[in-house]
């Protein structure tokens, strides 16, 4: 299983957000500003647009380094040799992902408790994506945020890395890393600004602050 994933800033596009620009520029802003690894998370679209943006944001993160997860879609994850794939609580199962991927590939499921986090852990996830955290009206269907807390216990409850999402922005990022996430996962605080790279840039030197400072305090 490939462990030298970064998980710091976890950028996740969005065409509704975006203010029009393509899904390369969003992701080539937010890189500049960052972002140590993207998720492309685009439901509207056929299969074929699909794999034909996916294609083009392999070629931009595997030049720059930074891992590139699709959403949902093994079969596109597969087709373009993403670095992996996320699935959610209703997606392939798990079990049957870790059958089809080679062994080096990432898998990303979510979690809205640790149940669910232990589970994934046992079936072959790589990192768990927890929320959401805060309340957020980016996913309709997040529902009620689990809080600071909750996202504490669980990332003591499992041994693979956890990233908090839901509602996160530069107000919060810290309080995230402070409670045991190796990173954060944003959506509009990032793809939605008016400067990508800008707002990319505040977010991960908060996120590297912080768990900066959780290391000093571990020693």
């Amino acid at each position: 299983m490939r462990t030298d994933f970064d998980l710091n800033l976890y950028v996740i596009t969005d065409r509704r957000l975006s203010r029009g620009r393509s899904h390369r520029e969003v992701v080539e802003k937010a890189i500049a500003g960052g972002a140590t690894c993207i998720q492309l998370r685009e439901k509207e679209i056929s299969t074929r647009d699909l794999f034909a943006v996916a294609e083009e944001l392999r070629a931009i993160t595997r030049e720059k380094g930074v891992a590139f997860i699709v959403n949902d879609r093994l079969d596109v994850a597969l087709a373009v040799e993403a670095d992996g794939v996320h699935l959610g609580q209703d997606d392939l199962p798990l079990t049957a992902a870790r059958r089809i991927m080679p062994p080096g590939m990432i898998l990303g499921v979510s979690a809205g408790n640790l149940q669910e986090a232990l589970a994934a852990q046992s079936q072959g996830a790589s990192y768990l994506g927890v929320g959401a955290i805060f309340r957020t009206g980016t996913k309709m269907d997040a529902g009620e945020p689990i809080g600071l807390q909750a996202l504490a216990d669980l990332c003591c409850g499992v041994s693979i890395p956890v990233v908090g999402i839901g509602g996160i922005t530069a107000d919060n990022a810290r309080l995230v890393i402070e409670a045991g996430a190796a990173g954060v996962a944003v959506i509009s605080s990032v793809v939605a600004a008016s400067d990508i790279a800008a707002a990319a840039g505040e977010i991960a030197g908060i996120v590297r602050q912080a768990a900066a400072d959780r290391r000093k305090k571990g020693d």
